[in-house]
């Protein structure tokens, strides 16, 4: 593979996305955590609350931070990279992508300044008020970003105009059956990674001996928000691949590694794609359960690849390889959440030291499984920019040059592995020493609830 302007632009804009999709997939869920930590100390005034609410106010005042920074190189990118993309798709990506600026980030921004500052300086219940302002403004800022790329992915309520593509139909772009499935999705990924590190956080201090009031608080919620969530996210990414399958039935074939069409079709639950052969090599099928998987039943025909010019298929191993790392991790959080309700309701969660490491390793879950579930979905697209509108080959700047995007992508590499590797060492220190009885001796906390 030549490494020319296009695959590099590709790289780039991959790289990038991958990285900023982490701080949104945790800052979404952490500004509701912190919105009813608010609202439990509000109610209780109970201080644990008051000290879990410090603490992680610190975590997301840095993510949100860093959220930002590599946030703001996206509209860099589609000008420097893809100015056809803009060009031809201005006309309804401009607006959607305008709208998330004017309405949710300047909630955001406005009430930030509250509650990092506010404290002691606005009534309570304004303070509060603050805080879910936040929290409202993080999940509308995921909207517009999912409405955007939802019509991209199903491109809905258009018509194309001297080559322009320009709105018909803004409800059916913004209220469609794909925006509506497939942002839920997205916003339950969010809150199921944060669900994860909070529990993590507190099964780090458990294991330390430390905080035990705090620690039960993060591990009960923690856990019983996965736990309530997770089926709740696997319904629904099961009407996302109805979406796929639908819309999409290439990038279907490709999830599924399906090379020919089949009735009944059978299921690939893990194998090696070979493109080259169109077969899969080492592969472990079940009968039948591809048509199952697919439609309900066990007899209809499912296309295959080979039912598609060999220009419109997709690539098959990264969204057959993303999509069963996705899945796989998914029954993981569920066994893992509900395992620790039924040691809770046994009362042997305290002694479950075996639960409590995996519970403290699991935390990378949620920020893997949101990845490789962008993974599955972007590159499964290709080789639409637009999903049979606009290739992304002709998306790109026609004077880009090799250099040129060379360039940016080892600036951008090189930029981002400085400035958020000094930003992962200080989420490692806060998430460590947060909750000791040194850093909270310091802040003027007395350890009356601390167990021997």
């Amino acid at each position: 593979m030549e490494l020319g302007p296009l695959i590099l632009s590709r790289i780039q804009f991959a790289f990038v996305v991958s990285f900023h999709i982490i701080f949104p997939s945790f800052t979404i869920g952490l500004a509701a955590w912190l919105t009813a930590l608010e609202g439990m100390s509000l109610a209780t005034r109970l201080p644990v609350y008051r000290r879990l609410f410090d603490f992680w106010l610190k975590v997301f005042a840095l993510a949100f931070a860093m959220g930002v920074v590599s946030g703001i190189v996206m509209a860099f990118q589609i000008g420097t990279n893809w100015s056809v993309l803009s060009e031809r798709t201005g006309s309804i990506q401009g607006p959607l992508l305008g709208y998330e600026a004017f309405t949710a980030f300047l909630l955001e921004a406005s009430f930030f300044g509250v509650m990092m500052f506010g404290r002691d300086r606005a009534p309570r219940w304004f303070y509060f008020f603050s805080c879910l302002m936040v929290a409202l403004g993080t999940m509308a800022s995921s909207y517009w970003i999912m409405a955007n790329n939802s019509w991209m992915q199903v491109p809905l309520g258009h018509s194309v105009v001297d080559g322009k593509i320009v709105p018909d139909d803004w409800k059916t772009i913004l209220l469609g059956p794909v925006q509506l499935i497939r942002w839920p999705h997205m916003l339950l990924g969010a809150f199921l990674t944060t669900s994860l590190c909070v529990a993590a956080t507190g099964a780090w201090h458990r294991l330390r001996s430390e905080a035990w009031e705090e620690s039960d608080i993060m591990l009960d919620w923690g856990l019983a928000l996965a736990a309530v969530l997770i089926p709740a996210q696997i319904v629904l990414g099961h009407l996302a691949g109805e979406i796929v399958h639908k819309y999409q039935p290439a990038k279907f074939a490709a999830i599924e590694a399906r090379w020919h069409d089949e009735q009944p079709a059978s299921e690939v639950l893990i194998g090696w794609p070979d493109a080259r052969k169109m077969t899969n090599r080492y592969a472990i099928t079940v009968p039948d359960l591809g048509s199952f998987v697919a439609t309900g039943t066990f007899d209809s025909k499912e296309v295959g690849l080979e039912s598609f010019p060999a220009q419109d298929q997709p690539p098959v191993r990264v969204p057959f390889f993303a999509f069963r790392i996705m899945f796989g991790l998914g029954l993981a959080i569920l066994a893992l959440s509900w395992t620790g309700l039924v040691l809770r309701i046994l009362g042997w969660l305290e002694q479950a030291d075996w639960f409590l490491w995996l519970t403290l390793f699991s935390f990378p879950a949620g920020f893997v499984a949101v990845i490789a579930g962008w993974f599955t979905a972007e590159v499964g697209r290709q080789p639409w920019a637009v999903y049979g509108l606009l290739r992304t080959r002709d998306a790109l700047t026609p004077s880009l040059s090799k250099p040129e995007a060379m360039t940016s992508l080892i600036a951008y590499i090189l930029v981002y592995g400085l400035i958020f590797g000094f930003g992962a060492v200080y989420f490692h220190r806060l998430l460590r020493d947060g909750l000791t009885k040194k850093t909270r001796a310091a802040a003027g906390y007395d350890f009356h609830a601390e167990r021997p």
